[in-house]
C-alpha cells in the first residue's frame, strides 16, 4: 500500500503537532441520508473533481461534511475501504482528518468534521472573496499551517497529490486544514501539474506536492487564480524587486514587506523546473519560520532570482513550452 505501519497499527508518533486519534467509524448509508436530508441540494457546500460535498448534522447535534465521490477508478473500487481506513488514522492539527466513511452499494462517502469558514478558494475567488476576511496575518498563518500539514504527510511517506485552494479548508479561527490527502490516487483529479509529469509521465513524488504548494502560496499572496501561470508572472517582478506589485490589492497595502518578500521567494523556488532543485516541505517550513538574516540571504541569492537577458533560460516550471501550470493533476493519467 505504500503507507507505513504506524498508521495501520494506530500507534502515535512523537512528531510535533500530532493529535490523538479521535472517533472513527463506518457510517450507514441510512444515517448519512438522514444527516444530509437525502443529500438535498440546499445542503450542498460545493463540488469538485472528486465529488460533491454536503453539510449534515448527526443525531447528537454534531455537524459534518460528507463527500460523495463521483466516479472512482477500477483500482479505487477495490482499495477504497482499505485506503480510507489507513488515511483515517492520520491525525495532525493542520490536516482535516476523516471521521469515517460509508461503502454501501454504489455509494462511496467520506465523512469529515464541518469547517465553518469553508475553503481558501471560497475566500480568494468564491462567494466570500469580497468580504476581505483574509488579512495579511491570516494569510501567513494559513501558508504556514498548510506547509506544516503537508510536511507531516511527507514525513510519514504520504503524498497528497491534489494540493490546491479548494483543498485547504478553514476552521472557525481561519486556521488551515489540508483536506483530501491521498484520495487523488482513487479518483484522479488534481492540482497544478509539475512539469516532470507533463513531459515524462512520471509517477507522483513529494516534489510534485512541493510544486503545487508553491503555486498555492503565490495564489494566497496575490489573490490571483492558480491557472494564471503565477510563477511566470511573479518571477520577473521578484527579480526587479517589485514585490508590492505581486501582493493582493484587496489588502490595501496592509502587509509586512519582509514577510511578503520571503513568502514570494519561497513560493517561486518551490516551482523550479527541475524537481531535484526544489526544497523539501521541511525546508519550506523552516524558511517560512526563519528569522535569521543568513537564511534570507541564501534565499535571495538563489540563481533563479538573478536577472537574465530576454529569452534566457531560468529555473521555472514554465520555462518549457510543454509544461503547464493550469493542468489539473499531480498524478500520471492512465
Amino acid at each position: 500500500m505504500g503507507f507505513p505501519a504506524i498508521f495501520c497499527c494506530g500507534r502515535s508518533s512523537d512528531r510535533k503537532g500530532k493529535e490523538k486519534i479521535g472517533s472513527w467509524r463506518v457510517f450507514s448509508l441510512k444515517e448519512l441520508h438522514a444527516a444530509t436530508n437525502n443529500f438535498n441540494y440546499d445542503n450542498k457546500l460545493g463540488e469538485g473533481g472528486i465529488g460533491s460535498v454536503y453539510w449534515g448534522q448527526l443525531w447528537d447535534g454534531s455537524q459534518i461534511a460528507v463527500k460523495r465521490l463521483k466516479i472512482w477508478s477500477e483500482r479505487g473500487e477495490t482499495e477504497f475501504p482499505i485506503e480510507v481506513e489507513i488515511l483515517g488514522k492520520i491525525r495532525h492539527k493542520d490536516l482535516l482528518c476523516l471521521r469515517g466513511y460509508c461503502n454501501e452499494g454504489q455509494e462511496r462517502l467520506i465523512v469529515y468534521d464541518y469547517m465553518p469558514n469553508l475553503s481558501l478558494h471560497t475566500h480568494l475567488h468564491g462567494q466570500h472573496s469580497l468580504d476581505c476576511h483574509l488579512d495579511w496575518k491570516r494569510r501567513m498563518n494559513i501558508a504556514l499551517g498548510a506547509a506544516e500539514g503537508i510536511e507531516y504527510l511527507h514525513h510519514h511517506s504520504v503524498i497528497h497529490r491534489d494540493i490546491k485552494a479548494r483543498n485547504v479548508l478553514l476552521d472557525s479561527n481561519f486556521n488551515a486544514r489540508v483536506a483530501d490527502f491521498g484520495l487523488a490516487k482513487l479518483v484522479p483529479e488534481g492540482s497544478p501539474l509539475a512539469p516532470e509529469y507533463v513531459m515524462l509521465g512520471k509517477d507522483a513524488r513529494k516534489s510534485c506536492d512541493v510544486y503545487s504548494y508553491g503555486i498555492l502560496l503565490l495564489e494566497l499572496i496575490s489573490g490571483k487564480k492558480a491557472t494564471d501561470k503565477l510563477e511566470l508572472w511573479a518571477l520577473p517582478l521578484a527579480q526587479e524587486d517589485k514585490f508590492d506589485e505581486i501582493v493582493d490589492p484587496k489588502l490595501n497595502g496592509n502587509f509586512i514587506k519582509s514577510e511578503l518578500r520571503k513568502a514570494v521567494l519561497v513560493g517561486l523556488i518551490c516551482t523550479k523546473k527541475t524537481a531535484e532543485k526544489r526544497p523539501t516541505m521541511l525546508e519550506v517550513v523552516d524558511l517560512l519560520k526563519a528569522e535569521s538574516k543568513e537564511k534570507m540571504s541564501n534565499l535571495e541569492n538563489d540563481e533563479m532570482f538573478k536577472k537574465r537577458a530576454p529569452g534566457g533560460d531560468h529555473e521555472l516550471s514554465g520555462g518549457d513550452d510543454n509544461s503547464s501550470s493550469d493542468s489539473i493533476s499531480c498524478e500520471k493519467r492512465e
